[in-house]
């Protein structure tokens, strides 16, 4: 089984190297969507993780309630340095959040119906788990996106 400290090495990871592209991209291009339909900027991926770690770990998984509008998520920009400093507060109240779950125990807040009778709904670790599965397809996503960005100038 996985520890809490193996499995915050991972989410890090992930959110390490969010913040890294960010940081490499600066206020313009982070802002900038690539040449896609329906393309994201970083800025807005990154928003949108930090929504998904916020909201998953602090309403699914320890109970709280935490407001979300997901929409905005994909439409928000501003400055690197605020979302940077952003996520690590979300890191930090995640960690906590981590620290206290019960991987077995059913999710203490409401699991979002579309994920109600799937495996991802049936515990606080499952839950945990559908949260590293989105940081590590938006890592991806988010470095494509630099990429495109880079190309185009």
């Amino acid at each position: 089984m996985i520890t809490t400290e193996g499995y915050l090495y991972f989410v890090d990871r992930a959110l390490d190297g969010m913040a890294a592209v960010l940081i490499g991209l600066g206020d313009e291009r982070a802002n900038r969507s690539p040449d896609l339909p329906g393309g994201n900027s970083p800025y807005a991926i990154v928003t949108h993780c930090l929504g998904v770690v916020s909201f998953w770990g602090g309403h699914v998984v320890a109970g709280r309630a935490v407001p979300r509008d997901r929409a905005a998520e994909f439409t928000a920009s501003g400055p690197v340095d605020e979302l940077v400093a952003r996520l690590r507060l979300v890191r930090e109240q995640f960690a906590a959040d981590v620290a206290a779950a019960v991987p077995a125990d059913p999710c203490r807040g409401e699991v979002p119906p579309k994920y109600r009778g799937t495996p991802i709904g049936e515990s606080q670790g499952m839950a945990l788990q559908h949260i590293y599965e989105e940081l590590a397809q938006h890592r991806g996503h988010l470095e494509l996106t630099r990429d495109l960005l880079a190309d185009r100038g």
